[in-house]
């Protein structure tokens, strides 16, 4: 039976695993020479990474943390794949079919993107697990892992409308896509809520489609962030993959605040050129989720059905990594207010 249920809190925190998540680029291969010589009973978690693929520090490097710390705690064989660039469903399908017929259980696909692969694939692998990250998926043995991105935005929002000067701030979305609105809707609303409307949100979205490189293009990412400091915006916001690299790289070089997305990325050592300038970032516990998923299949009991990270199960969050986080007047106990609010219900976050 499918199961609809919302997670207790996950066994891993935001923070550890966005500080776990390490910049590798290339191409994935398989951990610890996976699916050379063992049977079914020895592989365990594999992922299939989305757009940007390992190294984005972001979204893609937040799943790898969650498979580390799966593989080391359970002590089993894992893969983690690349996408290809111009990939079409059918690939995405014989990847993950590939992965289920080595044996590897659960095996996630890691972005929306996957969703008509997966679907296909799940039933023709009724004893396999499969999970999706931010998409809802059929199948009695698939995991959809969703997200409250809105409420993470609003405290981000809640952050750049304390941290502004000129009363502008920015939003630069990688593909013009519901998932990514989500973003956009919460921190406007927090910036909203907290200003009285005061304060101004400029926003951008770098393409239409994944396929034009909105999740993978930083020098996209770093002109739409030059425009929106062009028009005084001394905060920005991005929610754009790679892609987002580029926008902390401007904002960093014009001396304004970036806020980041995913991972905490003012701990990524491939951004510490820049992290004096990443004023705090809106964190989503991909990792949690990952190991998660990965945990109950090794404890026998296997999560099916949409499972819901949000603010009350530590699955969303912002960081304070930067100390300037708390030097800013009001910022901090303005955050904290906001979040015991949406954990209440007393604020309803928009998600579009």
């Amino acid at each position: 039976m499918r199961r609809i249920s919302k997670l207790t809190r996950v066994a891993v925190g935001v923070a550890s695993l966005a500080l776990a998540a390490t910049a590798c680029g290339g191409t994935s291969s398989d951990n610890n020479d996976s699916g050379s010589d063992g049977g079914k009973d020895d592989l365990g978690l594999a992922i299939a990474y989305d757009i940007g693929g390992k190294g984005d520090q972001s979204f893609n490097d937040a799943a790898f943390a969650g498979l580390e710390k799966a593989r080391d705690e359970f002590g089993y064989k894992t893969a983690d794949i690349e996408p290809t660039e111009g990939e079409t469903d059918a690939d995405k399908e014989q990847r993950l079919a590939s992965l289920a017929k080595q044996g590897y259980n659960p095996v996630i696909g890691v972005g929306f993107a996957y969703g008509p692969a997966m679907e296909a694939v799940a039933a023709k692998y009724p004893d396999t697990t499969f999970g999706i990250v931010d998409s809802v998926v059929e199948g009695d043995n698939v995991a959809s892992l969703v997200f409250a991105e809105e409420q993470a935005s609003y405290l981000a929002g809640v952050a750049a409308a304390k941290a502004t000067k000129t009363n502008t701030v920015g939003f630069v979305g990688g593909v013009d896509i519901p998932l990514i609105h989500k973003f956009e809707a919460g921190y406007k609303q927090g910036v909203q809520d907290t200003s009285g409307g005061k304060v101004k949100v400029v926003s951008q979205y770098l393409t239409q489609t994944a396929e034009e490189g909105g999740f993978s293009s930083p020098d996209k990412g770093k002109a739409a962030a030059e425009g929106q400091i062009e028009k005084k915006a001394d905060v920005v916001y991005q929610a754009a993959g790679l892609s987002g690299q580029g926008v902390i790289e401007a904002a960093a070089k014009a001396k304004v605040w970036a806020i980041g997305v995913d991972s905490d990325q003012y701990e990524q050592e491939a951004l510490a050129a820049y992290k004096d300038y990443i004023l705090t970032s809106a964190l989503k516990d991909v990792g949690g989720a990952v190991y998660t998923l990965a945990k109950s299949v090794e404890d026998g009991e296997p999560l099916t059905g949409v499972q819901t990270f949000d603010l009350k199960v530590d699955g969303v969050g912002l960081s304070e990594s930067n100390p300037e986080f708390a030097n800013i007047e009001g910022l901090q106990d303005a955050v904290n207010e906001a979040k015991e609010g949406i954990i209440d219900g007393s604020i309803k976050v928009n998600t579009e």
